[in-house]
């Protein structure tokens, strides 16, 4: 079992930057592939950024690509998805969350493990 706790949202005006962290107890952390994903008002869910375990690999939508960067610090358990250049169309809920194995997917259906998310607001 893995537990995620995500922290570093809020309100922010048009071009201006948050970093969310995303911290993860329980299970061994490091092996895990982990993923950030956003849910906007009366829309589905969506990909936004996944990192290997090792930290090596990562991958991002292109609608964030070039703005938000994903990191990992594995002797901290904790995840990063730094935000610049934040758009209003940013706007949503954002999750942490964990895959069983150590290779990123941009799918959420191959996450096990979720946190409650974080609100981000950005202002125009």
């Amino acid at each position: 079992q893995v537990q995620l706790v995500e922290s570093g949202g809020g309100l922010v005006q048009a071009g201006g930057s948050l970093r969310l962290s995303c911290a993860a107890s329980g299970r061994t952390f490091s092996n895990s592939a982990m993923g950030w994903f956003r849910q906007a008002p009366g829309k589905e869910r969506e990909f936004v950024a996944a990192i290997s375990w090792t930290g090596g690999t990562t991958y991002a939508t292109d609608s964030v690509k070039g703005r938000f960067t994903i990191s990992r610090d594995n002797a901290k358990n904790t995840v990063y998805l730094q935000m610049n250049m934040l758009k209003p169309e940013d706007t949503a809920v954002y999750y942490c969350a964990a895959r069983r194995w150590a290779a990123l997917s941009p799918r959420g259906n191959e996450y096990a493990y979720w946190g409650q998310g974080t609100q981000v607001t950005v202002s125009s």
